[in-house]
């Protein structure tokens, strides 16, 4: 005898429709001026914890090498001494009296550069000086703008900061001076915040509401909005806008705007992670046993630094003895110690 099993009458899983996703609200310029105010808010997140990252791995390593840099800081000063007295001697030739300045200048520029120690006026006093008939073009027409620093940094990482700043290239400056006009004419776009805010309340306005439960609505949404206007909150303004529900399509042209501007926005905070992850810092991204050893190795480093510059200016306490430390450092190619 059959028996009817009205579990063999249903549909397979896998036959069964699959509802379609339901499109996001309004049109594609609002929905890809959404899309980009949630890419520049989960970067500006991921930047503001990568620096908090950083910033407790530069305490824990500046408590475990600062004593080690200090001695290093420490052996370079100490230079200074035996090789200015060298320049007042007779002993030495001219080619020579060259050699001794280029190793001045070499370990004034070693400790401003990697340990953000002042030597700008050892470098004033024996760096090249400029020529009079140098052509004009090679003079900076302004004053490089001070770079803007992270302030969690040790005084002496500004102070080296600003020394490469310093001693930029031609090119970088005007690449960097290009970079610049671009951020300000986004920037110029972006900080229109009355346009923003009309449009905001042009969607928001309590009148506009018909009962009373959405008028008490509305009216708290426009305090957030004339607060964020008030305090030139841009990024508040346009993560309300963001918000919004479908508005006008006369708008769309004004978000394809704000869309392009935050794409700029993007790239330029991909570039400040990147810069903290592989640049001049990059060390600071580094975390657990490779950290504990990228220490370790440095701190050897630094050891066998200070006990080379120190038997060098024992050397050096002698003419002939400086005399033996100019011929090492030619027959090597160093300019400097």
């Amino acid at each position: 005898m059959n028996l009817h099993n009205p579990a063999t009458d249903l549909p397979a899983a896998n036959s069964l429709p699959i509802p379609a996703p339901e499109a996001a609200p309004g049109t594609p310029a609002q929905r890809a001026f959404r899309a980009a105010v949630e890419q520049v808010e989960g970067l500006r997140q991921r930047l503001r914890e990568l620096r908090q990252e950083q910033a407790e791995a530069r305490r824990r390593y500046w408590q475990q090498v600062g004593p080690a840099a200090a001695t290093v800081v420490e052996a370079r000063r100490a230079l200074f001494g035996p090789l200015e007295e060298a320049l007042l001697l007779d002993y030495f030739s001219r080619l020579e009296h060259r050699q001794i300045q280029e190793i001045i200048v070499g370990n004034a520029r070693a400790l401003q550069d990697r340990f953000g120690e002042d030597a700008e006026d050892i470098l004033r006093k024996y760096g090249p000086r400029r020529r009079v008939d140098q052509d004009d073009e090679e003079a900076p027409a302004a004053e490089a703008p001070t770079p803007t620093l992270d302030p969690n940094l040790p005084p002496h990482e500004q102070a080296a900061a600003h020394a490469r700043a310093r001693r930029k290239s031609k090119a970088q400056k005007a690449a960097e001076a290009a970079a610049q006009e671009s951020r300000e004419q986004q920037q110029r776009l972006l900080s229109n915040t009355k346009t923003l805010y009309r449009q905001l309340a042009r969607l928001h306005h309590p009148d506009l509401a018909r009962d009373p439960a959405a008028q008490e609505q509305k009216t708290a949404l426009m305090q957030r909005i004339t607060e964020a206007y008030e305090t030139n909150d841009l990024y508040t303004l346009l993560q309300l806008l963001s918000e919004a529900g479908p508005t006008e399509a006369t708008d769309d042209d004004v978000l394809t705007r704000y869309t392009q501007a935050l794409h700029q926005q993007t790239t330029e905070l991909k570039q400040q992670l990147n810069a903290l992850k592989f640049g001049e810092n990059g060390f600071f991204g580094s975390t657990g046993k490779k950290r504990e050893q990228e220490i370790r190795q440095l701190k050897r480093h630094l050891r066998a630094e200070a006990e080379y510059l120190a038997h060098v200016r024992q050397l050096m306490q002698e003419p002939e003895g400086m005399r033996e430390v100019l011929r090492q450092l030619a027959a090597e190619g160093h300019e400097t110690v």
